[in-house]
């Protein structure tokens, strides 16, 4: 009898643990609207977009967008605070397959992870404008004591020039742009104008279709591939692809990230640059 005791406690505890490893729901987040010009900039708190991988901590677990559990070691949220956090898990500017490649294997790598800072952004369901946010998200940063848990830094400007300067800045130091959040804003969840992103170019996903054979010093790779748009439109992008995509391109069906200047008239991107696949973490 106690034998059967101790399998059922074990039974039962392997249980618990595949349902902590198991992806809830995805939570709940705050997504941006474009910047323009009409925008009254003092109305906002300004800082740095970062090219990282967007996670929630629940107070207990970290969580990609997607809601899978992020597999980071221990001793990396050990001292979290526990309070909800959104932010940005980052490696540094134009390193992002660096950081995907850390943060998605499923054994992680210390010496890999330590390079690893979480970024905060914002304290999801915290009561008070964010304003009021941020100086919550300052203090509780602070008393945790942990080195990679870092608040975003946030600055007011006084008019769109110096906005525009500012963007200038982040772009030259290989920076992706900026982000504006309403400082009156209550915490809000789904696409909303309360939060603005800024950048040089857009950034939009297409579902590869075909390879198209490329030609002259691509004979025998792919000289570009044709992509799909969510309205069934297509088009090809040549730009941005590395010799070795080139040779070994991204399946059929794989959905990438791509930046171009503007749509044309016929809908389609104008100078579209592949820049990544899209990671559905």
């Amino acid at each position: 009898m106690a034998g059967l005791k101790h399998v059922l406690l074990a039974l039962l505890l392997g249980l618990g643990q595949a349902w902590a490893d198991t992806p809830s729901a995805a939570p709940a987040m705050l997504l941006a609207e474009q910047y323009a010009a009409h925008v009254d900039v003092t109305q906002y708190w300004v800082s740095e977009k970062f090219d990282g991988v967007r996670a929630q901590w629940d107070g207990r677990t970290l969580r990609f967008r997607g809601g899978g559990v992020v597999p980071a070691p221990a001793w990396f949220t050990a001292h979290f605070p526990p309070a909800q956090l959104d932010g940005e898990l980052w490696v540094g500017r134009n390193a992002f397959d660096t950081l995907s490649g850390t943060v998605r294997k499923v054994e992680p790598v210390d010496a890999e992870w330590r390079q690893v800072r979480y970024l905060i952004f914002e304290l999801p369901g915290a009561a008070g404008d964010f304003s009021a946010r941020l100086r919550q998200m300052n203090t509780l940063i602070e008393q945790a004591g942990v080195p990679w848990l870092q608040a975003v830094e946030q600055t007011r400007v006084a008019d769109h020039a110096t906005l525009m300067q500012r963007l200038d800045a982040v772009v030259k130091a290989n920076g992706e742009g900026l982000m504006l959040h309403r400082a009156d804003a209550p915490y809000l969840t789904g696409r909303s104008d309360v939060l603005l992103k800024l950048k040089p170019w857009q950034d939009a996903e297409a579902v590869v279709v075909s390879h198209v054979p490329g030609k002259g010093k691509y004979t025998g790779m792919t000289g570009s591939l044709e992509m799909e748009m969510p309205d069934g439109q297509r088009f090809r992008i040549g730009s941005g692809l590395s010799d070795a995509l080139r040779r070994q391109p991204p399946p059929i069906g794989t959905r990438i990230t791509y930046r171009y200047q503007h749509l044309t008239k016929n809908g389609v991107p104008r100078f579209p640059r592949y820049l990544r696949v899209r990671e559905d973490f």
